[in-house]
């Protein structure tokens, strides 16, 4: 009877072993401030309003990027003026920008933008998953300007991980499209 004790203690005390237990992955909780805009004029043919967290850089031809140092993100702005009927050819690299990241992405969201007392025209596009981009938009008068925009990261794309600074940085990005004036 006591080695059947002894026994029975020993198997209690051996197997009474911590399970492993898988933890689900953690998620960071990235909180920005809310956005304060001012408007952007300069020597190029439109204007717009632009987040304060945002570093203005100026290159030339008009293309103007903004930078999100808080989020290692840059929203590249690039201005054409409309030549010798080229809108069509235009519009078609701009479509074609945006699906080439079809290959990646698990789903494109388009939203037109139809401004006529401003004659801003153009269409938003959301690009959800690991593509390269999760954003880009382009904007015309259909007569003398055409601007384009997309956002990229500064990183490997994870759309699960970015997620709160891609919300933020659409929202910006309507902005510019809303507030977009032609001169």
């Amino acid at each position: 009877m006591r080695y059947l004790l002894l026994l029975f203690s020993l198997f209690f005390v051996l197997g009474c072993k911590d399970e492993v237990v898988v933890k689900p992955a953690a998620k960071l909780r990235l909180e920005y401030p809310k956005a304060i805009y001012d408007t952007v004029i300069s020597d190029c043919p439109f204007s717009f309003e632009k987040n304060n967290m945002a570093t203005l850089l100026h290159k030339k031809n008009c293309a103007i990027n903004l930078h999100y140092p808080q989020m290692q993100a840059t929203v590249y702005l690039t201005y054409q003026p409309i030549q010798n009927s080229n809108l069509d050819s235009l519009l078609f690299d701009a479509q074609k920008l945006t699906y080439d990241h079809n290959i990646k992405a698990d789903a494109i969201f388009e939203q037109p933008r139809v401004d006529s007392i401003n004659k801003v025209f153009g269409m938003f596009y959301m690009i959800d998953g690991n593509a390269a981009t999760q954003s880009q938009f382009y904007v015309t008068d259909s007569l003398r300007h055409f601007m384009t925009g997309s956002v990229y990261f500064e990183t490997k794309p994870n759309f699960d991980s970015l997620y709160p600074a891609v919300i933020y940085l659409r929202n910006d990005m309507r902005r510019i499209m809303e507030t977009i004036n032609w001169k």
